[in-house]
């Protein structure tokens, strides 16, 4: 039992109550997922069963995409629904061309501060241990890119956008900023994860789907890393790979560079360059 599932959240329950479900339905430890999401939010959830969990890691650059209810006239101390209201106002929506323009205005490469309820560390300690215990800190801003941000409806008090994003990104710091752009107070009302990389939430099942399906739900490890280019090894190299010699290759490659690594059209691992030459970085193959 070796491959990934895209499973899709529920909401009430933390990313690690899905992985203890999942280790029971396959009674199996080696499980765990890609991508976190807060106990509220809904939706693609990538889990990794089996050998597969040594290649979570190289979903962590995937983009994403969510589907966002951002509630205006209140402003929370999470970002979102479940934290304390620090501030509320009479809601003023503008109009909707006003609100078109903001949401451009957000689209490209940006800075965001995270939200202080986020588990960034923070001199060892993750940021929202600091924050239940009223302890004053400051987070640096990133550097994130928002490729597409789309409003789907909108009422006297909320917007429902789509969003393509990059890693990293937080939806309830945007949802703060959308709002106090448009001169309001905004939390995040709810959040649906719609796509992690080739994970899309139209593929993915609940828990109770999976309960009854079991092993047929898994996916190749191979499909969910098409992301990665991928490098044909010499038949002769197999061997050199798999015990972790590197092979010399006749192109220029950037230092660092990831592929997926074939011999004979048989996925093995993943390699990386290191000083010119391929060599492995995780083997799938036995």
């Amino acid at each position: 039992m070796n491959g990934f599932l895209n499973i899709n959240k529920a909401a009430d329950m933390t990313s690690h109550d899905v992985i203890n479900r999942v280790r029971k339905i396959f009674h199996t430890k080696k499980a765990g997922h890609a991508g976190t999401l807060d106990p509220f939010a809904t939706g693609v959830l990538p889990v990794a069963v089996g050998r597969a969990t040594k290649f979570i890691e190289y979903l962590a650059d995937c983009d994403k995409s969510y589907r966002a209810e951002i509630l205006f006239g209140v402003e929370t101390s999470t970002g979102d629904i479940t934290g304390e209201i620090v501030n509320r106002a009479e809601c003023q929506l503008q109009s909707i061309n006003a609100v078109d323009s903001v949401l451009n205005s957000f689209v490209g490469m940006i800075e965001q501060i995270p939200p202080k309820y986020s588990a960034i560390k923070i001199n060892g300690r993750k940021a929202y241990e600091l924050a239940r215990k009223n302890i004053e800190f400051d987070l640096p801003s990133r550097q994130v890119t928002i490729y597409k941000l789309n409003l789907i409806d909108r009422t006297e008090n909320t917007l429902i956008v789509d969003v393509d994003c990059s890693k990293g990104t937080y939806i309830r710091s945007l949802a703060v900023e959308i709002g106090r752009r448009l001169n309001n107070f905004a939390t995040l009302k709810s959040l649906q994860r719609t796509r992690v990389g080739n994970f899309f939430i139209d593929d993915s099942i609940t828990l109770e789907e999976l309960q009854k399906v079991g092993e047929s739900a898994l996916i190749d490890v191979e499909s969910c890393l098409d992301h990665i280019e991928k490098f044909d090894l010499p038949s002769y190299r197999r061997k050199a790979f798999l015990t972790g010699l590197s092979t010399r290759i006749d192109q220029n490659f950037i230092e660092g560079k990831i592929f997926r690594v074939y011999v004979d059209n048989e996925f093995i691992g993943v390699g990386k360059i290191v000083d010119g030459e391929i060599k492995s970085d995780k083997i799938f193959s036995l």
